[in-house]
């Protein structure tokens, strides 16, 4: 927001105030502003400025205690009052913020910034008629192009939650058209034109080239040469990934086991977090990572060479086209190799990506002209899913075990999706309703945000009756992140959304035991699901076409006892499988950074090679690295940048556990069957199990742990399920090459069932225990 201006109320306007908000001295505007409040205590002007100086010194807590004194004195004030929303909205307090803009538009009607802070607030707060409302307010009082710019943001962000996708994107291609050297457009407009059913893959590719020209080409011929970096082929890489996630949000879901688990023998991991606020997630992290480096509120220079004076050789970009993105930074060419991958379905565009790690069935063979980035494809899924990323030990809980499939006591099929509604289009809600009409009895559920307000059920369930959905075979159900995972005991075959696949929701529900209905697409963000179920060796459940789809999800729905027994094993069969095994994919990753580093040092010693002389090349030396040193044991990292053998941490268990065994009896202290665990030590040994747990899910020896503490604590069934998994981790013995040749098999299988060809970038000979940090 702007510095506040000249008071509206007549007062006494210190010049050595205005001179300290000309110079920008903040620290000395705010000992201005306080002695002018202590002197005099509704000094109107030292309170509209010191809450904004003491933003702008950093200080973000005092700012805010500021803004609400002074909002207090001066209700009216709406200058005062739009500047404490901006920095409430900035530190994700939108429920404080939102009474005040709502103030705000009132005394300002006629100024478009207004509506359009109280859109902006909405969308976080999940009212979208509201923000869409507010949005066409701030279309309506638009001065200039960059007002109108503003307006279409936040007209296109709820149009696109509202469902009504194909609109967000012509509100987004005006947008670019008004200003074009706005970034944030191009994000935007690409994140919607994924859910848009008439975007094609060569839409979004010439999207995202035209970032990359309008952002990146005048940079190109600035970029680093790297050539004082230490070119020796075998050492330790510094490893920086770069991502506004680090927190609770759906990348976590895949990038949380490989930050633990990635070989740090071979490899330091350097975090560079995006993003201005913490969380429980945040914390893990740091724990994980041997540097966490926060670049939020820093220009894209200053990002750039933040990251080149962490010497990093290889930066990882987890966002791509979404919010919070660093692209404007790492075009900057930080480092010599830079990869992209997980956060955004598609490319970049950008010239300065080098690679984009994918896999065969998620981008097919003749996929490469869709990217600026050349695809490296895993011999296994491209992404590893871990469940429970808010409360990791939930994973364990009984409430999160697999359940009978509902149709077995209510005696119909309940067909359900979980997605974000905007990615159900009327071509996708048509299709489930050609499917309710063939499987007679059975249900939909639509799990949603906002479907609890009275008038969008009315609204969607109106929607879904127009195209075949009857009203009364259709359960709406309220998105809330509290029942995450459990709505899936309500739903006996989940349906995905297309062209737009489930990401992290088909992951969650094959987790849960849901077998899942997916359309292929032509490109990655159609084929999400399918290469979840291609590596399960589940590609009967992947549809080549609409009628297939029908086929695929009324067969599954024919045998209530068959579907129970398959939902009663599909648990161990998505663990078992490449889908979720973090050891393996931690591996394989390392064997792709590793082969792309040794890219880098072939294209530059041998410039005049062909791209085949330099991948044969590399291809000879990964085949023939250097033996493998001594195994490291694996690390745990117990606080933020405290990482120490597992055997160590084993110890530190035992000693809370001897120490918590000799206080009082749990039991005969406290009820039976109580949330509260006895003494500290009972605490600190349940801690450090987590802690254990979150950097190498399954380990036996922290499950054993936890299973004694809630016997202890009178948790019988919880102490059971935390058993059940240690005695079942400690059964399983998992082989590293066999995992790799059956994920293999699997794609191989469902590429021959569409008469596509496979195609993958692993290594051929390469021994799984080379460079592999042991478990």
């Amino acid at each position: 927001m702007k510095p506040p201006t000249t008071s509206i109320q007549p007062e006494y306007l210190s010049p050595k105030l205005e001179a300290a908000q000309a110079a920008s001295n903040w620290p000395l505007l705010v000992r201005l502003c306080r002695q002018a409040i202590r002197k005099h205590g509704r000094h109107h002007k030292a309170h509209r400025l010191l809450g904004f100086a003491l933003r702008q010194d950093g200080k973000i807590e005092a700012a805010l205690v500021a803004y609400a004194k002074a909002a207090a004195l001066w209700p009216q004030d709406a200058e005062l009052l739009i500047n404490y929303s901006d920095l409430l909205l900035m530190q994700g307090l939108n429920n404080e913020a939102l009474p005040l803009l709502e103030k705000v538009v009132a005394l300002r009607p006629e100024h478009s910034i207004c509506w359009v802070k109280l859109s902006q607030c909405c969308y976080a707060l999940l009212l979208h008629e509201r923000g869409y409302e507010a949005s066409q307010q701030a279309l309506a009082t638009a001065q200039g192009a960059l007002q109108r710019v503003d307006a279409l943001t936040q007209s296109a962000i709820h149009r696109r939650e509202l469902g009504q996708v194909r609109e967000a994107v012509q509100d987004c291609r005006e947008a670019i058209s008004l200003v074009p050297d706005a970034a944030h457009l191009y994000t935007n407009c690409l994140l919607f034109m994924l859910a848009d059913p008439s975007c094609t893959a060569n839409d979004l590719a010439e999207m995202a080239s035209s970032f990359s020209e309008r952002f990146e080409k005048p940079l190109q011929p600035h970029w680093p040469s790297f050539a004082a970096k230490d070119r020796s082929p075998w050492r330790r890489l510094r490893i920086g990934v770069v991502s506004p996630d680090f927190r609770n949000h759906a990348v976590m879901y895949f990038t949380e086991g490989l930050l633990a688990q990635l070989d740090r023998q071979q490899f330091e991991v350097i975090a560079f977090y995006n993003h201005p606020v913490d969380d429980l997630v945040t914390t893990r992290v740091q724990c994980h990572v041997d540097e966490f480096i926060r670049i939020h509120g820093m220009s894209a220079e200053k990002q750039a060479q933040t990251i080149m004076d962490a010497d990093i050789d290889i930066a990882i970009d987890l966002a791509g086209h979404t919010g919070g993105n660093a692209l404007l930074a790492l075009m900057r060419k930080p480092a010599p190799v830079q990869v992209s991958t997980i956060g955004f379905p598609g490319t970049t565009g950008m010239k300065s990506m080098d690679w984009w790690i994918s896999d065969a069935i998620l981008d097919p063979h003749d996929a490469q002209q869709w990217y600026s980035e050349r695809l490296y494809r895993l011999p296994i899924r491209a992404a590893c899913y871990r469940p429970m990323i808010r409360n990791p030990l939930w994973r364990y809980q009984p409430a999160y075990q697999v359940r009978p499939t509902p149709a077995l006591e209510n005696g119909y099929i309940t067909f359900g999706s979980c997605n974000n509604l905007g990615k159900l289009t009327d071509d996708v809600l048509r299709l489930w309703g050609s499917l309710l009409q063939i499987v007679p009895g059975s249900r939909l559920l639509i799990e949603g945000k906002n479907l609890e307000k009275e008038d969008i059920r009315t609204a969607y369930t109106q929607r879904c009756a127009l195209l075949g959905i009857p009203a009364d075979r259709l359960d709406l159900v309220n998105m809330n992140t509290a029942n995450q995972y459990l709505t899936y005991h309500r739903i006996d075959i989940a349906l995905d959304p297309f062209p737009l696949t489930g990401g992290t929701s088909s992951n969650d529900l094959l987790w849960m035991g849901v077998p899942l209905v997916t359309l292929k697409g032509d490109g990655l963000r159609g084929r999400m699901s399918s290469s979840i179920l291609a590596y399960m060796g589940r590609h009967e459940w992947i549809a080549r076409n609409q009628e297939e789809y029908l086929h695929i999800a009324s067969t599954l729905a024919a045998d209530i006892t068959a579907l129970n027994d398959l939902r009663q094993n599909l648990r161990l069969e998505t663990e078992a499988s490449s889908v979720m095994r973090e050891d393996l994919y931690a591996y394989e990753i390392g064997k792709a950074l590793r082969t792309m580093w040794l890219h880098w040092l072939e294209q530059s010693d041998h410039p005049e090679w062909t791209p085949a002389q330099v991948d044969e090349r590399v291809l000879y030396l990964m085949n023939n690295m250097p033996a493998a040193p001594d195994t490291q044991e694996f690390l745990i990292g117990v606080a933020p940048g405290s990482r120490i053998p597992l055997s160590q941490t084993y110890q530190k268990l035992q000693n809370f556990l001897d120490l918590a065994k000799n206080g009082p009896p749990p039991l005969a202290t406290q009820q039976a069957g109580s949330d509260v665990l006895s003494n500290k030590f009972w605490i600190k040994a349940t801690e450090l199990a987590e802690s254990i747990l979150c950097a190498k899910p399954h380990d036996p020896v922290a499950l054993t742990v936890l299973a004694e503490i809630e016997n202890a604590h009178g948790h019988l069934d919880f102490g059971r399920v935390y058993l059940q998994e240690a005695l079942q981790a400690l059964n399983q013995e998992k082989a590293l090459e066999p995992a790799v040749e059956q994920a293999q098999k699997y794609a191989q299988a469902a590429s021959a069932y569409w008469g596509e060809t496979f195609c993958s970038s692993g290594t051929k000979n390469f021994h799984p225990s080379t460079f592999h940090q042991g478990n």
